[in-house]
């Protein structure tokens, strides 16, 4: 009789140890999905948070791209201003050449082609001169190529232009004598038929650049090739 105290404290402790475990497990069970859906949130906001930082940076460059792209218009767009006038000077020789050449029937069909402009640093001539150098040669001999090799027949009205040193009736003379002298030449060396070919002399009255300082004096003296056909 005496041992059944004993049993039942036993009993009681076993079962005691019993509840503890299954409410540990119980609680572990219940748990684990909770764990799962935590660790889940924290690794999409881990990814969440590099996507950000990766996002910033990307911003950062496409900010540093638009600067960049912003001060390249500012350049273009100041070279675009700087060039305007000699532009608009350059096409009103052209449009009277291509209205010139029409009017004598000239043309085809009256449209102007493109023109090229023999600067002084390709055809330097000497002061009041309307001799051809070499380079002068060069740079004619590779127009007359271009000029032939083209299927439609053209026709080139040559202007001559010069600085304002000098009287304007003196620089319109020496005009005329370097459009002459560009137009005698690709008729004798460069093959191109004189029917097709016209010279005319503007003298000082289309500057393209000042003629205050050596350098623009020497843009405005120039060979200007209107192509027509």
């Amino acid at each position: 009789m005496n041992n059944i105290p004993k049993l039942l404290v036993m009993a009681l402790m076993l079962s005691g140890c019993a509840t503890k475990e299954y409410v540990h497990e119980y609680v572990q069970a219940q748990l684990k999905p909770v764990n799962t859906r935590v660790e889940a949130l924290e690794s999409r906001a881990n990814t969440t948070d590099a996507a950000i930082k990766s996002g910033a940076v990307g911003l950062d460059a496409t900010s540093k791209r638009l600067d960049d792209a912003v001060i390249t218009l500012r350049v273009h767009g100041d070279r675009l201003t700087k060039n305007e006038t000699d532009i608009a000077q350059i096409s009103k020789t052209a449009q009277e050449a291509l209205e010139r050449a029409a009017a004598a029937g000239k043309l085809a069909e009256g449209k102007m082609a493109y023109e090229v402009v023999l600067s002084e640093d390709k055809v330097k001539f000497g002061h009041s001169k309307a001799l051809l150098s070499k380079e002068a040669m060069d740079a004619l001999d590779e127009f007359a190529s271009k000029v032939k090799s083209e299927a439609r027949g053209v026709f080139v009205e040559v202007q001559g232009h010069t600085d304002s040193t000098g009287s304007e009736a003196v620089n319109l003379k020496v005009g005329q004598q370097r459009a002459d002298a560009v137009r005698r030449y690709l008729y004798a060396k460069g093959g191109i038929p004189l029917h097709r070919l016209s010279a005319i002399s503007y003298g000082e009255s289309v500057p393209v650049a000042s003629n205050m300082n050596r350098d623009g004096r020497a843009k405005n003296r120039r060979v200007v090739l209107v192509v027509l056909y």
